[in-house]
């Protein structure tokens, strides 16, 4: 038996006027996700425990079958664990954005929490010219893919509560920089880091080209390394993460998973769809279990882009849910899987929101009755009383092993 969960980042969200009061999802053709809500069990999941802050780390860290009460520390160790960075135990991992901020009369504004969705290359070049001119004994910056990096900091210095950039997008983030500020070492990093970006020649030609540049470092979700025990130490499992994202990577590396290493999965509707349909279904021929994770909903939802989301939403429905089941049933390959979503991320609000998801289990060996419906928000609509499953015990359904 061969399991899998399958994940579309955000693709849940709230009615529109403009798709005549349906979701994105609703109006999406997903003719694949469709045909297995029809014989497949339904669940609401509540992906995000109650005090939890809805971001794709708790999210995904329940879809794994973990509770976030008793094993989440932090988003930022989850992505050290992914590009390899120890963490000393006198240290504290953050994850540093590369964002644009605009320093207005009134108020500091975050126009946008990825710089524009800078490229790796670039990036690379500005967290290098960062880290020559601010990295010492205290602070210490990793580069990692577009926008989102590594620093460590040393414990000494003062830890602080932080917010994530993508929850401001438009808004004033006055309250939150000037925290940074309040603290005579991180006032230093911060005015230093938004001189050395100023004066960069990656930003220059960004902004001669029409393009937003990084104007500032945004430190967050920090946290120290969890001891989280294997995947295959808990259910005798042996399987593979499949992401763009050091976050999902990360979460995979802490629980025992391989990680496949796709050229050119980018974390947005460009990604590399074949790449990644073709890594779950090598891993399968050898391991049981896959967990392929797709972004592009949310980057989508986080920019406002319907176009981009119904887009995106669509793309995994054929390009990764449809290419991945087809291959399995043409194998012969007995298998379950779970598709579904960390979170909504609504349009409206360009951010992460709690409430639960939708679900669907697929047997292969089970035909079942069909059920008039398709998979979208309303799925739970047609479905008056699905089972309500709390996050982390969604994998003991499809591993069948819910004692």
């Amino acid at each position: 038996m061969k399991y899998l969960i399958l994940v579309g980042d955000g693709m849940g969200d709230h009615p529109l006027v403009e798709l005549g009061n349906r979701t994105p999802l609703q109006a999406a053709a997903t003719p694949v996700m469709d045909a297995l809500s029809r014989t497949a069990q339904i669940f609401e999941v509540t992906t995000v425990p109650d005090g939890f802050h809805p971001g794709s780390d708790i999210a995904n860290m329940s879809l794994l079958g973990y509770d976030p009460a008793q094993y989440y520390t932090g988003r930022a160790p989850l992505e050290a664990a992914s590009m390899g960075i120890p963490i000393a135990g006198r240290e504290t991992a953050f994850r540093c954005n590369l964002v644009t901020i605009v320093h207005e009369p009134v108020l500091t504004r975050m126009v946008d929490f990825s710089a524009g969705h800078i490229t790796s290359e670039e990036a690379a070049e500005l967290i290098g010219a960062v880290q020559q001119q601010c990295g010492n004994d205290w602070f210490h910056f990793h580069k990692g893919i577009s926008y989102r990096h590594l620093l460590l900091v040393q414990d000494p210095i003062s830890d602080m509560a932080t917010v994530p950039p993508h929850d401001y997008i438009g808004n004033d983030v006055s309250g939150p920089y000037q925290a940074y500020l309040r603290h005579p070492d991180w006032r230093e990093l911060m005015l230093t880091a938004q001189q050395v970006l100023a004066e960069h020649p990656v930003n220059r030609r960004r902004i001669a080209n029409g393009r937003n540049p990084a104007t500032c470092i945004w430190p967050w979700g920090s946290g120290k390394m969890p001891a989280m025990p294997s995947l295959n130490q808990r259910f005798g499992i042996t399987g593979t993460m499949i992401s763009a994202v050091d976050l999902l990577n990360g979460l995979g590396v802490c629980t025992g998973l391989n990680i496949a290493q796709v050229e050119g999965a980018t974390g947005y509707i460009d990604t590399n769809y074949a790449g990644k349909a073709q890594a779950a279904l090598d891993a399968l021929a050898r391991q049981d279990f896959v967990f392929v994770h797709l972004e592009a909903p949310d980057e989508a939802g986080h920019q406002g882009r319907l176009d981009h989301k119904i887009q995106a939403i669509e793309d995994f429905d054929r390009r990764i849910v449809g290419t991945i089941t087809e291959a399995l049933h043409a194998r012969g390959e007995a298998f379950r899987v779970v598709v579904t979503m960390d979170h909504f991320t609504p349009l409206s609000i360009r951010t992460h929101t709690a409430e639960p998801v939708p679900a669907l289990l697929y047997d292969s060996r089970d035909a079942g009755q069909g059920k008039d419906c398709s998979f979208a928000e309303h799925l739970l609509e047609k479905n008056p009383a699905p089972a309500r499953v709390v996050g982390h015990r969604l994998i003991n359904r499809l591993l069948e092993k819910e004692g």
